[in-house]
C-alpha cells in the first residue's frame, strides 16, 4: 500500500481510493484525509429477489437447488478489506448508550450490555449491515469514533481491520505513534502558559512563574520578552541565585515556579529572525508539564527501540542542562525538587544514545558533553557529603532540605504535624512556618523529613523499605547505578577518547583533576564491587539487601532492586546463579516481578495502609532491570519468561478495559491488575473514550520488552494466550516432535 504524500492526501492530480492507504496510519492522517473517506467503491445496489421469485426463476431454468441466497448481514468483500459507513455522532450515541452501562466513556469487560453493535457495509453503500462484536472490538469501536469526533468528522469510511487488530499490534502502534507525541513537551513561549502553573502552587496568588539559571541570560532574555509581549499571562520571570542553598530553596517556596531546561538556536519561519526554541522531552504522564528524572531513562528505551532518536538524545541534553546548571539531575524541573536528585542513569542513557547517532556530524561532542555532565554529577552528588558513608564507601539517597517538603497535598502532614502544633499552642499555619524557619527546633521532626525527602529522592515513594530510615541506607539500587557509572566512564575513556578525557573549567569540581584517565574509574569500580559485596551480599538468602549505616548492619527487606545488580554487571556468574535459584521464585508473580515480598512489607491494616513501592504491585522499571540484567548473565529463558508475564499482563488489561496503559499493576490480579489499592492513585485512568498517553515507562517498558520475547511468544501474546497455557503447548509441541523422530 502507498500512503499518502499528505495528510490532506492533496496533489496527487487524481482520486484516491480508500486502498491507497495505509489501514494503520496514525489517528491524525487517518482521520484527516478528505478523500479516504468518501465512499468511491459504492456502486449501484445489485439487485436482490424475494425467495419466491428466485425459485420460480430456477424451475423455469430447470435447475434442481437454490442459490445461495445473500442475507442482510452478508458481505461479498473479504474480512481485511471490510469497511463500514458510519455516521460518527449517532454511532457513537447508539454505541454509548447500549454498550457503556456503567457510564464512564469506556467499554471494558465489566459493562453488561449485549456486546454487538451491526455497522453498514461501505461496498453496499450502507444497505448490507455486519456485526462488531465483544469487548475488544466494541471499544475499539467507541476509541475510533471518538478520534474521528476529535478531527471534527461527521462520517468516516472505517476499515475493519483497525477494530479487531492483533493488540499487541495495535497497542505497540498507539505507543509509538500517539502515546510518546501525547507525554512530548517543550519548555518555551508555546507552551509557558501551562507548564510555568503549578498545581501544587499552594500560594494565595498562584501564578505562571519560571526560574533561570544566571548562566543562561539568553532564556532570561528570551522569556522576559515573552511577558512582555503577552502580559495578559503574568508570567513572573526571575533569576536563580548563584549559590543555591537549602535556605534559599525554603523561601524560594513561597513563590514556586519551573526551572529553565535547554533550548536551541532557531530561525522563526514568520519573521527569519534568530529565536530560541525548547529541546522537547518526555513526561511520565499526561498531567505533567515538568522533565522528570529516572522516568525519563525508563522512557528513553522505548524511544530508541521505536527510532525516536532525536528525542531521546534531546532529554540526554536537557539532563546535561540541569547539571550544569543546577548541580544534579532534579528529581523533576520545579523549584522545590533543587535539592534533590533521582536514581542516576545519565551514563547508559548517552551512550545508547551515542551507538545510534556515532556516525552523524556531533555525535562525538555530544557523548563528551555527556560524560562531562556525569563525571560532575557523581563527584558533586553521589560521591560527596551527605549522600556518601565514609565509613563503607557507598552512597545513599540523603537530600539536603529544609522544613515540609512543600509539593505535596495541602493536608498530607497534617497528621504528623498536628500534635507539634498543639504541643507549642500554635495554629497548625503558624507552626509550619516557625518550623522551617528555625523559630521551633524539633529534632525528632527533622530526621523525619531527612528520611521523607530521601524517599522521595529514591524515586521509590513510598514503602516500608523506606520508611523512617531511607536516609541512612546503602542501597543496592543507588550503588549499583553508580558501579554502572563508573564502568561506562572507564570503558568510554578507554575505548572512544583513547584513555585521556580533558575536563574543562567550566565542568570541573573544586580539586578534581582536569584530566581523567580510564584507570582510576576502574579503582573505583572495583572498591565499590568489594564493598556491596561485603555489606550488600547475603549468600544464605541469595541476593542484596540494603546496608544502614547508622546502625551499622543489614536489612532484611526483599526487593526487586537486588536484579539491579545483573543490569548493572556487578554479580560474579555465581551470585547470579544464587539470585535465579533463591530470590526470583521469591519475587516472581502472575504478572511479572513484584516490588517486594510480602512478608517483608508485612501485615497491612487501617493503622497500616499499604504503599505503593510495595507488595502486591509491579513497576516497569524494576522489570525492565531485572529482564536486562538477567540476558546479561545468560539466563535468556528466566528474562523471556518474566517479560512475557509483563506483556501478557498489559495486553490483557488493555483488551479488557478499553486500551489503558497504566503508571503500575498489582502483578497478583490476574482479571484486573490495573487496579490499585494505594495512595497517590494510578496514572492513566482518568480518560474518556480514548487513552492518549498511556504512561510514559510503561509504555516503554512494552516496546522494550517485546525485544527480549521471542516471535512465537509475541504470537501467542496477540492471541492473549497465558503463560501456563503458551508453555504447556510449547512443551507437547516438543513431545511430539520427540515422539515422531523415534
Amino acid at each position: 500500500m502507498s500512503a499518502p504524500t499528505s495528510p490532506q492526501g492533496k496533489g496527487r492530480g487524481r482520486n484516491l481510493s480508500t486502498d491507497d492507504y495505509n489501514v494503520y496510519d496514525d489517528a491524525k492522517t487517518y482521520y484527516t484525509t478528505e478523500d479516504r473517506h468518501h465512499n468511491h467503491r459504492a456502486g449501484a445496489r445489485t439487485r436482490t429477489y424475494s425467495q419466491n421469485s428466485l425459485f420460480k426463476q430456477f424451475e423455469r431454468l430447470g435447475l434442481q437447488k437454490e442459490p445461495y441466497r445473500r442475507g442482510s448481514h452478508d458481505e461479498s468483500t473479504i474480512p481485511h478489506s471490510r469497511r463500514f459507513l458510519i455516521q460518527v455522532e449517532p454511532t457513537l450515541q447508539s454505541l454509548q448508550s447500549q454498550e457503556d452501562t456503567d457510564g464512564n466513556m469506556q467499554i471494558t469487560i465489566e459493562d453488561n450490555g449485549p456486546k454487538v453493535l451491526s455497522l453498514r457495509t461501505a461496498a453496499s453503500n450502507g444497505y448490507n449491515r455486519f456485526d462488531i462484536r465483544g469487548t475488544y472490538m466494541l471499544s475499539n469501536l467507541l476509541q475510533e469514533l471518538s478520534l474521528a469526533k476529535e478531527y471534527g468528522r461527521k462520517q468516516i469510511i472505517l476499515d475493519e481491520a483497525r477494530l479487531n487488530e492483533n493488540p499487541v499490534n495495535r497497542l505497540s502502534r498507539l505507543i509509538k505513534d500517539h502515546f510518546w507525541e501525547g507525554l512530548t513537551r517543550r519548555i518555551d513561549a508555546s507552551s509557558i502558559e501551562i507548564a510555568a502553573r503549578d498545581p501544587k502552587d499552594w500560594t494565595d496568588d498562584p501564578r505562571p512563574r519560571i526560574y533561570i539559571p544566571r548562566g543562561a541570560p539568553e532564556q532570561h532574555e528570551y522569556y522576559t520578552k515573552v511577558a512582555l509581549d503577552r502580559p495578559e499571562l503574568r508570567l513572573d520571570v526571575q533569576y536563580l541565585p548563584e549559590k543555591i542553598t537549602p535556605e534559599i530553596v525554603r523561601d524560594m517556596n513561597a513563590k514556586p515556579g519551573l526551572l529553565a531546561v535547554d533550548m536551541e538556536e532557531v530561525v522563526d519561519p514568520k519573521t527569519g529572525e534568530k529565536t530560541l526554541r525548547g529541546r522537547p522531552f518526555v513526561v511520565p504522564g499526561g498531567r505533567f508539564n515538568e522533565l522528570y528524572g529516572w522516568d525519563s531513562y525508563m522512557e528513553s528505551l522505548g524511544l530508541l527501540v521505536n527510532d525516536k532518536v532525536d528525542l531521546a538524545k534531546s532529554m540526554v541534553q536537557n539532563f546535561c542542562f540541569c547539571i550544569k546548571h543546577y548541580g544534579k539531575i532534579l528529581n523533576a524541573t520545579r523549584s522545590y525538587y533543587l535539592c534533590r536528585s533521582q536514581p542516576p542513569f545519565l551514563t547508559d542513557m548517552a551512550l545508547r544514545v551515542y551507538d545510534k547517532i556515532k556516525h552523524e556530524p556531533g555525535a562525538l561532542d555530544f557523548l563528551r558533553q555527556s560524560l562531562l555532565a556525569a563525571i560532575k554529577e557523581y563527584y558533586s552528588v553521589w560521591t560527596a557529603e551527605p549522600r556518601l558513608d565514609p565509613v563503607t564507601g557507598l552512597s545513599r539517597y540523603r537530600p539536603e532540605g529544609l522544613g515540609v517538603p512543600p509539593e505535596t497535598e495541602a493536608g498530607h502532614f497534617i497528621h504528623i504535624l498536628e500534635p507539634y502544633a498543639k504541643k507549642h499552642n500554635m495554629t497548625f499555619d503558624e507552626f509550619v512556618y516557625a518550623y522551617n524557619h528555625g523559630d521551633i527546633k524539633e529534632p525528632t521532626l527533622d530526621d523525619y523529613f531527612m528520611h521523607d525527602r530521601a524517599v522521595r529522592e529514591s524515586g521509590h515513594d513510598t514503602t516500608y523499605r523506606f520508611e523512617g530510615i531511607c536516609a541512612d541506607l546503602a542501597t543496592i539500587d543507588l550503588n549499583s547505578l553508580l558501579f554502572k557509572y563508573e564502568t561506562d566512564i572507564a570503558r568510554t575513556i578507554r575505548n572512544v577518547f583513547h584513555d585521556k578525557f580533558e575536563v574543562p573549567d567550566d565542568w570541573l569540581n573544586p580539586g578534581a583533576s582536569k584530566l581523567e584517565t580510564s584507570a582510576i574509574w576502574d579503582r573505583r569500580a572495583k572498591r565499590r564491587r568489594l564493598a556491596i559485596d561485603k555489606y550488600l551480599w547475603n549468600e544464605q538468602a541469595g541476593m542484596y539487601f540494603d546496608y544502614n549505616t547508622a546502625k551499622r548492619e543489614q536489612c532484611n527487606y526483599e526487593s526487586a532492586t537486588t536484579f539491579w545488580a545483573l543490569w548493572a554487571g556487578v554479580s560474579t556468574p555465581k551470585q547470579a546463579a544464587a539470585m535465579v535459584t533463591k530470590a526470583l521464585p521469591r519475587l516472581e508473580a502472575y504478572g511479572g516481578l513484584l516490588s517486594g515480598t510480602e512478608e517483608s512489607r508485612g501485615e497491612i491494616g487501617l493503622e497500616r495502609p499499604n504503599r505503593q513501592w510495595d507488595f502486591p504491585y509491579g513497576w516497569a522499571p524494576q522489570q525492565i532491570l531485572a529482564w536486562t540484567g538477567l540476558y546479561r548473565y545468560g539466563f535468556n529463558e528466566e528474562a523471556e519468561r518474566l517479560a512475557y508475564k509483563w506483556l501478557f499482563m498489559i495486553t490483557k488489561a488493555f483488551v479488557d478495559f478499553n486500551g489503558v496503559v497504566v503508571e503500575k499493576y498489582d502483578v497478583t490480579r490476574p482479571i484486573d491488575p490495573h487496579r490499585v489499592d494505594a495512595e497517590y492513585g494510578n496514572q492513566g485512568l482518568d480518560f474518556k473514550g480514548v487513552a492518549k498517553e498511556g504512561f510514559g515507562w510503561v509504555n516503554a517498558s512494552y516496546i522494550y520488552g517485546l525485544q527480549i520475547v521471542n516471535a512465537h511468544m509475541r504470537r501467542a501474546l496477540g492471541t492473549l494466550t497465558p503463560f501456563e497455557t503458551f508453555m504447556k503447548a510449547v512443551e507437547d509441541n516438543r513431545n511430539k516432535a520427540l515422539s515422531e523422530l523415534v
